[in-house]
């Protein structure tokens, strides 16, 4: 399994938020206001990918400021939670690329109250994608023996 590179995710995004876009054009009009409650969630996931990242990090390299250091993860852990990382990555950057279609849609309609709603909702979730796909690639990273 090759690691996950950045430009993968850029291009993802780029294209998930070119459709996005193209489908706001013809439906914006016939949807509800954009929900706020997705960037807590994403936040909260982030968190714990950075966590789980730390952990595995120190557990992996053996360093650690107890006496009696942790063992070594387990290899199917270890295995699931880059596959987790993995994941998280590519969503992170599929619901990014959505939220920044909806930022460029939106973002010449800062005077009409629902848009400039949906602006604001926009861009906290994208920077919130953008957060969670950070802490997947530190987990990701994470996951890999030293030499």
């Amino acid at each position: 399994m090759t690691p996950t590179r950045p430009v993968t995710l850029l291009l993802v995004a780029a294209v998930c938020a070119g459709l996005t876009w193209a489908i706001l054009e013809a439906v914006y009009s016939s949807l509800p206001a954009l929900p706020w409650t997705m960037v807590p969630a994403l936040l909260v996931a982030a968190g714990a990918e950075a966590w789980c990242g730390r952990d595995l990090r120190i557990r992996i390299r053996r360093r650690g400021d107890t006496a009696a250091p942790r063992p070594l993860p387990a290899p199917e852990y270890t295995t699931r939670m880059l596959a987790l990382a993995k994941a998280s990555s590519l969503a992170g950057a599929v619901l990014g690329g959505v939220a920044a279609g909806f930022v460029f849609y939106t973002s010449g309609s800062w005077d009409v109250p629902t848009p400039r709603h949906d602006l604001i909702a926009a861009a906290l979730t994208f920077g919130a994608c953008v957060v969670l796909a950070g802490a997947a690639l530190y987990l990701e990273n994470s996951c890999r023996v030293p030499e």
